[in-house]
């Protein structure tokens, strides 16, 4: 990146471009930049992207919407996007043995995966569980997508959780229903039957907040 001084517009295009692109992980669109630094057309916003873009500030790839990569001073895209682990595998079928989201393991035994800044703000602290089975396949989570996860100890029914069977010590992925003193386990795949238990043997772990979907 070449360091100097711009036009009042070009600097405050670049400047907008560094805000939006902070707070929102995704760069913005040509009239996004058009609206915020009241600029009387896209041509003009377009004239001073190019401009940016040959001194190195920004690389455009006009085969992509929002197609602006923010460069670092080595000319490499910048990333902005925060990231959550993948801390093991949840069962979307029978229950399957439990990762754990602490322990001694080290940040480098796991993968991880972007997540919009937004989903962080609302709800801090996050991982992701990779999916292993179909029975929440009507609810849109199919086979090696990827659960975006809320630690929690409650919820209500309907909602969406990571439960974990004590005497069993095994996870599963299901909608949660209180049921007096009972817990219903509840698939969502017309083919799979719900699992009862007792309430004093599920411990609610998490809450899902968003899937990332394998479409590999």
């Amino acid at each position: 990146m070449v360091s100097k001084k711009m036009p009042p517009r070009r600097q405050r295009i670049w400047e907008f471009l560094k805000e939006f692109y902070s707070e929102n992980g995704i760069p913005p669109t040509v009239r996004d930049i058009q609206s915020a630094c009241e600029i009387s057309s896209t041509s003009v916003v377009d004239y001073n992207l190019e401009k940016l873009a040959q001194a190195g500030y920004i690389n455009r790839r006009p085969d992509v919407a929002r197609g602006i990569e923010i460069l670092d001073q080595e000319g490499q895209p910048v990333s902005n996007a925060p990231r959550v682990q993948i801390v093991g595998a949840i069962a979307a079928g029978s229950p399957i043995p439990v990762w754990s989201t602490e322990g001694s393991a080290s940040s480098e035994e796991f993968d991880t995966v972007e997540i919009s800044p937004d989903l962080q703000r609302r709800h801090g602290k996050l991982f992701g569980l990779a999916i292993k089975g179909t029975s929440m396949i009507d609810a849109l989570i199919d086979d090696g997508d990827v659960v975006i996860v809320k630690p929690a100890n409650n919820a209500d029914n309907g909602e969406m959780v990571v439960a974990w069977l004590k005497e069993e010590e095994e996870a599963t992925l299901k909608k949660f229903y209180a049921e007096g003193d009972r817990v219903r386990l509840q698939p969502a795949n017309s083919t799979m039957e719900p699992i009862h238990c007792s309430a004093d043997n599920v411990e609610v772990r998490g809450k899902v907040v968003y899937v990332i979907r394998n479409l590999g």
